[in-house]
């Protein structure tokens, strides 16, 4: 063995070795993280937590976050049916259409901007343009809030999925006689559904942990509503007030509530991607 092959072979084994022990790290940090979250909060999991309504007390028995719950799925649901379709579809546009056109550009610098700016900043546009118009706040206003956060990001994050789609793809399709929009629909966005749904997933999971939007724009309640029109309770909202209480058990109640909200977007990622995984199995 000469001497560059023995130089090479242990740079490759010192940066094996590294690649493992980063990776471990991140394990490590996850799982100390997780364990912090469990000690703060398990205490306080339990039925009631789902199931009841907080009755207003500090002390003892304050009920639970059912209210807070059902109105995070509904917000993040709302939000996603604005976002994603128009995220996804300003993605195809700047890949499909746009590529290398006057207009590609300043839609990804716009993207770019937004992508970075800070979530209170979109709470008091949201505020200013939404909520002082309509004269209260509303869950409206909240969930078109986190639409605005979403979009940029499942764009970006389409475009450069859409990328990787390999150009014979496109070509074989087109040769068969199919139109452009066939091509999209039926050849490009399935072969990068899989990545596709991770920048939607990560566009979900940042806006499910945001309370500053919501502070300015749905508010909050302490009351189970289904109707968008009126103040709209949420997890990120409730956790906000109980973490910053003086009251030691609705401490433990919001460290229990951010618990509930980590296992909701795990839930919806697993399901997700599952339903994706057997689909691209169906169609393979």
């Amino acid at each position: 063995m000469t001497t560059y092959e023995r130089f090479t072979r242990t740079t490759s084994g010192v940066a094996y070795g590294l690649a493992i022990a980063f990776t471990a790290a991140i394990i490590a940090l996850l799982l100390i993280v997780t364990g912090y979250l469990v000690y703060l909060g398990g205490s306080s999991m339990s039925v009631a937590l789902f199931t009841q309504l907080p009755n207003g007390y500090a002390h003892g028995d304050i009920g639970g976050m059912k209210q807070a719950i059902v109105g995070t799925v509904l917000l993040i649901g709302m939000a996603s049916i604005a976002g994603v379709p128009l995220g996804v579809l300003t993605g195809v546009y700047l890949n499909e259409y746009a590529a290398g056109g006057w207009l590609a550009t300043p839609v990804r610098f716009l993207c770019d901007v937004l992508t970075g700016v800070p979530s209170i900043v979109v709470g008091i546009l949201g505020y200013e343009l939404l909520v002082r118009p309509l004269g209260h706040y509303s869950g409206y206003a909240g969930a078109l809030a986190l639409a605005f956060i979403m979009i940029p990001i499942i764009a970006r994050t389409t475009e450069e999925m859409l990328k990787l789609v390999p150009a014979s793809y496109r070509e074989a399709a087109i040769g068969l006689g199919a139109t452009k929009a066939e091509t999209i629909l039926k050849v490009v966005l399935p072969a990068a559904a899989g990545p596709m749904v991770t920048g939607v997933m990560l566009a979900i999971a940042r806006v499910a942990g945001e309370t500053a939007p919501l502070l300015f724009t749905a508010a909050g309640s302490r009351f189970l509503t289904t109707n968008p029109n009126d103040p709209f309770p949420s997890l990120t909202v409730q956790i906000y007030d109980y973490v910053r209480a003086d009251s030691h058990d609705q401490n433990a109640m919001g460290w229990a509530g951010i618990l509930v909200l980590v296992g909701m977007i795990f839930v919806l990622n697993m399901a997700i991607r599952i339903v994706v995984a057997r689909r691209t199995r169906v169609r393979t």
